[in-house]
This record gives structure tokens, sequence and C-alpha cells, in this order.
């Protein structure tokens, strides 16, 4: 298999479905329709997934765009495994002249998301649970708010202490 250089790679994953995270933290997926020379990104019938602990809510957003510079990492999702809201969806519905395919992983094992972390080849038992928008926002929102109480927490435990405290200040253009 050979590999373009650059953002020319990512021309080998027009029309598949991608998982997309974003330097903010988010986590996008959707179908990659377009990309350019700064590695910009167009994705289709995206949904914002949140994770909260075993729990997970996924929020439609339509079409995309993403700046490149924001992008972290990005991965092709294997349909075989991934139970998506938009899992019925098929990227070439919209193109008769391409040919329809089936992705199909050479190591089974390689692609999960879930690992036993006694044996890592083996799959958790436990999977994440599917909940609604309104439930998954509600549980981001006490799980930040539980963390900034920590942080509070800190700052004034290291004040009584004689210590000044300075919050991570290398996340801050990320809000």
């Amino acid at each position: 298999m050979s590999y373009s250089p650059g953002t020319a790679s990512l021309l080998d994953e027009l029309d598949k479905k991608l998982m997309v995270l974003l330097r903010d933290g988010r986590t996008l997926i959707g179908y990659l329709r377009s990309v350019d020379q700064f590695a910009n990104l167009v994705l289709h019938r995206t949904i914002e997934r949140i994770h909260v602990g075993r729990q997970y809510g996924d929020i439609p957003r339509g079409v995309f765009i993403v700046r490149g510079e924001n992008v972290v990492l990005l991965g092709e999702i294997n349909q075989l495994k991934s139970p998506c809201a938009h899992s019925n969806y098929s990227p070439h519905s919209q193109y008769p002249n391409k040919a329809t395919f089936t992705v199909t992983p050479s190591n089974p094992r390689q692609l999960s998301p879930l690992r036993n972390p006694t044996d890592p080849l083996k799959e958790d038992a436990t999977p994440l649970i599917q909940v609604s928008v309104d439930d998954i926002l509600d549980a981001q929102r006490r799980e930040q708010e539980a963390k900034q109480d920590q942080e509070r927490l800190l700052a004034k435990a290291l004040k009584e202490r004689g210590l000044n405290y300075a919050p991570d200040l290398t996340h801050d253009d990320l809000f």
C-alpha cells in the first residue's frame, strides 16, 4: 500500500465514515465529503458524540466544516462494529457510478474501541450505553461542575499552604 504525502493522504478517506477528535475535546462522526490543502474538512450527516463515563449521546449536526488546525485525530469508523444513528445510510447512495463496498478489518481485534484492562486483546464486557441528548448534556454539565469544584478545593488547599495555584493555561484558546 502506498501512502500519499501530507493532506493528499486524506483523499483516500473521501466518502468514508470518519471519527474526528477536535482540539476542544469534541468528537464528531460523519462522512468526509471534501478536504483541501490545509486539511480543512467537510463532514456530511455529522453527529457530535458526547461521552460521560460509560454513557454517550449523539447530537445531530448535519453538514460540518472543520478547520484543519483544530483536528487532533481522525480515523475511519468500522461500519461492522459501530451502531451509529446513521448506520443505515450508505455514503454511496448519492453516487450511482461508484461501487458499493464493505469495510472488513484484516484483524478484527485491531479496531475494537473497548478493551478489557486485564486482557487488552479481549473486548470489555460492559458496552457503552446510549442515552438521550438531554440526559447526556445534563451528565456532562454535572461532570464539568464537579471538576470545577475539585479545582476550587485544590486552589484553596494550595493557598492555605502559601502556594499560588495557576490553572492550566495550555487550553486557554479552546473555549
